[in-house]
Parts: structure tokens; C-alpha cells; sequence
């Protein structure tokens, strides 16, 4: 397991633990590149080739949209426990994102006559992306899907890898129907992807793609990115458990597994300038890592020789500093004073509390979006919301007497500035 000195790093090593796995994505530029291409000229042929030769699954046009016989028969054959988990997650999701929502319009008076203001509208049409490379992930559609809904966007489409039997998860299956989606394709990847920014003869253009995926997915994203939004960065995931010394290594110990387990290309990290819950922490870990399945174990403990580890700084204000130069996805801040040191946090995707809010909880139910930004792109981007699914507009008016005060000003700017008709259309206005 990684333990480093922060004071003792090299720059080369300090580089490697800030920029993580996340960035490198040229050697499948190509790939995507050839993919998206063909997918353009061939359409549904090319993503059912494609699907057949990366997911192992041979469909026919007709069978990729989930029907709604689908949708009902995997609601149904889910067990109740799970899907009563998941109904429970979705109100306290859609309670969360409802808080977020904006007034559709609203004016102020900037001077005497002159008004001005916003108008809100939801984007007309989204696709959220469910990955399913490691597992069923119901709660990455409750994350998308309730602030779409929430939002009003008229038209979302989902598009999933389809299973081993070219079937949607039952537990995706049961989110969709929890929260009113019905518009489900059996497609991932980049021609996935493709599909939704040139659409195809089955699967609708989209505007915007909103979602977690691999590398190949990323890949996509960003050479489709002119001709589809892409949304926030999310990649591999990360988190930092910020801890001082009177935090309770047992619950340090778990949590810092969490984000472990989601792959090799993952990052967790215990920073804390407490050497001695190092040396506290570490067996537990060890000892926990026993409970865990053979993948989850190669998991977590690959991901602590490589991108993970603890990093014990000189203070708890040396710590604090790590973080925000760091930015990560998820952070769980356990110190003896969580909301002082709350204050002190301004780069982090999600920012958890206290012995008790374990990184599970935002994940699944506790109701803030756990589609965050990664790679330290929390400095500038913030979690999925509404707002994603949201656009403003503003909105100007001026009287007769409003404009009378402001066309002196006005024109005086366009004039400077060498925009001659800008000029001439407040002068010579009667």
C-alpha cells in the first residue's frame, strides 16, 4: 500500500498522484474517430455491428429500444427489496433536485424605464448514458434521470450496454419505470455515442449526452463534442477522506475502501497529517479486505499501490491545501470540527460530513447527485443538476423614456468601439 510523506515527494511522484488516471485518451482517438464515422454514413447497421463485435450481442434493429412489455416485466421480476430501495432513493433524489429549481422568469428595474431579466426553459431533448461495464448501475439513471424530470425536458432517451442475453439490467429497468422513463436503447460505447449525435434510423439525435463511462466512451465524448454537448468530465472515479487525529480508524478504514473498489483506474486517498491513524488504519484495511470477493479485493488493493495510498502532510491546513489542489470527485471530511474545516474546502466535487455520512450514502440515496466531475476538474465544473438540463435566457425592455436616457451612452460605446449601424440605430431612432 502507498504511504507517502508529502514534504518528501518528488515533483514526478506528486504529479502522478494529482493527475491520476483520468487525462491520456489519444490512443482511442482513432478508434472513436472510425466508429463515430461510421456510424454516421451506416447508421443502425454499424451500431449493431459494432454492438455485436464489442458487447458480444447480436440484436436487430427492431430489438433495440426496450419495449414497455420490457420495462414491466424487469420491474416486476426485480425483488421487492430492491426496488422499494430504489423508490426510496428516487424521492429523496427528486426532493433534493426540486430545491435547485430557478423561478421560470423573473425582471428587475436596472434604471428609470429600463428592465431586464431571465426566462428558464428546459433543453429540449437529453441522453443520459448508463454504463455497465463492471455491474447494473440503477442509481447512475436515478442520478440523471430525476433532475431531467425534475427539470421538464421533454424528450430523454437512455441509451445502455445490453447484458450477456441483449437485455437492459432489471434494476435499471425498475429506475426507468420509478421515475417515468420509457425511451431505453440496448447501445453503449462509442457507437452509442455516435448514434445519439448523428441519430440514426432507430435512435434519435440528442443535443446533449450526460453520463459516466470508459475510456472509449470519454473518448467518443470529446470527438463528438461539436457535434453534441457532452456535459461535465467524468471519469474514473476518486475520492479523499480528509481526516485528523480524532477520527476513528475503523470508520476511516471502511470508507477509504469505497471508491477503491470501483476499478484499478480508480484513486482513493487518506490525507491526514496524523501518522499514527496511518499506522492505525492500514491493518484494519487489511483485515476488512478478507470480506470482500476475490475482484473487489484485487480491486481496492490495486488501486492502493497505484493511484491511491495516504498522504500524511505536516497539518491539518497542509491537508486541507492538498485537497483543494487536488479536487477530487468525493471527499469525506472527518476531523473533530467537519463544519469548520467545511469552510476551508473550495475545490471538491461533493464534500461529505462527519463519521456518519459515509460516501455510500450520496451514492445511492442521501439525495445529492453523485455525478460529479473528476480528474480536478471540480476547480471549475460543479455535480449534475437541474441546472444540466436548464437553459436561461435574457430578456430586455426599455420604455420610451428609458431609451431616451440610455442612447447617449449607448451610442457613444458603439462608436468607440467602430460598430457604425450599432451607432445608427439609436441615433437616428424618432
Amino acid at each position: 500500500m502507498n504511504i507517502y510523506k508529502l514534504n518528501e515527494l518528488s515533483e514526478e511522484k506528486l504529479q502522478f498522484i494529482m493527475r491520476r488516471a483520468e487525462l491520456d485518451i489519444t490512443e482511442f482517438t482513432p478508434l472513436a474517430t472510425e466508429v463515430s464515422l461510421d456510424v454516421k454514413k451506416r447508421g443502425d447497421a454499424a451500431v449493431l455491428e459494432y454492438t455485436a463485435k464489442y458487447d458480444r450481442v447480436t440484436l436487430t434493429a427492431e430489438q433495440m429500444k426496450v419495449s414497455a412489455q420490457e420495462i414491466e416485466t424487469g420491474y416486476n421480476r426485480l425483488d421487492a427489496k430492491t426496488r422499494d430501495a430504489i423508490a426510496y432513493a428516487a424521492k429523496n433524489i427528486r426532493t433534493f433536485h426540486a430545491k435547485q429549481m430557478p423561478e421560470d422568469m423573473w425582471f428587475t428595474h436596472v434604471d428609470e424605464g429600463l428592465m431586464c431579466g431571465e426566462k428558464t426553459t428546459p433543453i429540449v431533448d437529453v441522453c443520459l448514458y448508463v454504463p455497465r461495464g463492471k455491474g447494473s448501475f440503477p442509481s447512475v439513471l436515478l442520478m440523471l434521470g430525476v433532475p431531467a424530470v425534475v427539470a421538464g425536458v421533454p424528450r430523454i432517451t437512455v441509451i445502455t450496454p445490453p447484458n450477456e442475453k441483449g437485455e437492459v439490467d432489471d434494476a435499471i429497468l425498475a429506475a426507468a419505470k420509478i421515475i417515468g422513463i420509457t425511451d431505453i436503447y440496448k447501445v453503449g460505447g462509442i457507437q452509442g455515442v455516435a448514434a445519439v449525435a448523428f441519430g440514426t434510423e432507430t435512435i434519435p439525435k440528442c443535443h446533449k449526452i450526460l453520463g459516466p463511462g470508459n475510456s472509449y466512451v470519454t473518448a467518443a465524448k470529446r470527438v463528438l463534442s461539436s457535434y453534441i454537448d457532452v456535459g461535465l468530465p467524468a471519469g474514473p472515479s476518486e475520492c479523499i477522506i480528509l481526516a485528523d487525529e480524532h477520527a476513528d480508524p475503523e470508520k476511516v478504514a471502511l470508507d477509504w475502501m469505497i471508491e477503491a473498489e470501483h476499478g484499478p483506474d480508480s484513486a482513493a486517498l487518506l490525507v491526514t497529517h496524523s501518522a499514527e491513524l496511518v499506522e492505525k488504519t492500514v491493518p484494519i484495511v487489511e483485515r476488512q479486505l478478507a470480506k470482500l470477493s476475490d475482484k473487489r479485493r484485487e480491486f481496492v488493493t490495486t488501486n492502493l499501490n497505484t493511484y491511491g495510498g495516504a498522504v500524511i502532510t505536516g497539518s491539518l491546513e497542509e491537508s486541507v491545501a492538498f485537497v483543494n489542489d487536488y479536487a477530487p470527485e468525493h471527499m469525506e471530511v472527518m476531523t473533530e470540527r467537519p463544519f469548520e474545516t467545511l469552510e476551508k474546502i473550495k475545490n471538491a466535487g461533493e464534500i461529505l460530513l462527519g463519521d456518519y455520512t459515509p460516501v455510500t450514502l450520496c451514492n445511492f440515496v442521501l439525495g445529492p447527485n453523485a455525478i460529479l466531475p473528476t480528474g480536478g476538474f471540480a476547480k471549475t465544473f460543479s455535480s449534475v443538476s437541474v441546472f444540466d438540463f436548464l437553459k436561461r435566457s435574457s430578456v430586455g425592455y426599455a420604455t420610451r423614456a428609458g431609451f431616451e436616457r440610455v442612447r447617449g451612452a449607448a451610442q457613444a460605446i458603439a462608436e468607440v468601439e467602430g460598430f457604425e449601424t450599432h451607432a445608427l440605430a439609436v441615433k437616428e431612432r424618432k
